[in-house]
């Protein structure tokens, strides 16, 4: 019996839309990155101990986000190569980043203020508030959960503002910790590394 072509009018129709979809989106978010950041987080919150308004320890925060951007830019580039989209010729790369960019720079401003005002002790809730804000507009342009580790971020910033100061390691390793490997093996499991 030949098939109905309303049937296959669907079926190109639902093709179609999953391709535009995944076009618009950037898919290459690392969830294997995002363990091994939160392992190196971790591994870090311990040595640096509580903020103490010493530039060793944004120092030994700041080799850790060098170490987690390395991570990051790596295992996303592996993963949009096994793909089939490069991330130089990605549209959705390069919405996720314009969008991605602007609060992480706006932490990176921030980190001298806070140094020169003696405030150095508060910089964990202001680095993961701004990681967390930028997450959830870059996400924007991403898989859905990415917008939901945003928030979850935001919330531990926020968080971290209002606890003692000698506690920001703590929530430094909550955050850049256990959220990067929380969403990290979700992201991992659902969305292919």
């Amino acid at each position: 019996m030949p098939e109905p072509i309303h049937s296959h009018a669907l079926e190109n129709i639902r093709f179609i839309r999953d391709a535009m979809s995944r076009a618009t989106e950037f898919t290459a978010v690392p969830g294997w990155g995002g363990v091994a950041m939160g392992v190196t987080a971790i591994a870090t919150a311990i040595v640096s101990g509580p903020p103490d308004n010493s530039l060793r320890w944004v120092a030994i925060w700041f080799g850790d986000a060098s170490v987690a951007a390395a991570i990051g830019l790596t295992t996303m580039t592996i993963k949009a190569r096994r793909g089939g989209t490069p991330l130089s010729s990605a549209a959705p790369a390069y919405r996720f980043a314009l969008a991605y960019l602007p609060p992480l720079v706006a932490g990176m401003i921030l980190t001298p203020v806070f140094a020169t005002l003696d405030l150095m002790a508060r910089l964990p809730g202001c680095w993961l508030l701004l990681y967390g804000t930028a997450l959830a507009s870059g996400g924007a342009f991403s898989i859905r959960i990415v917008p939901a580790m945003g928030v979850a971020f935001m919330i531990i910033g926020t968080l971290a503002f209002a606890a003692p100061a000698s506690l920001g390691h703590w929530f430094l390793a909550a955050g850049f910790g256990g959220l990067h490997i929380v969403f990290g093996l979700i992201i991992a499991r659902r969305y292919g590394g």
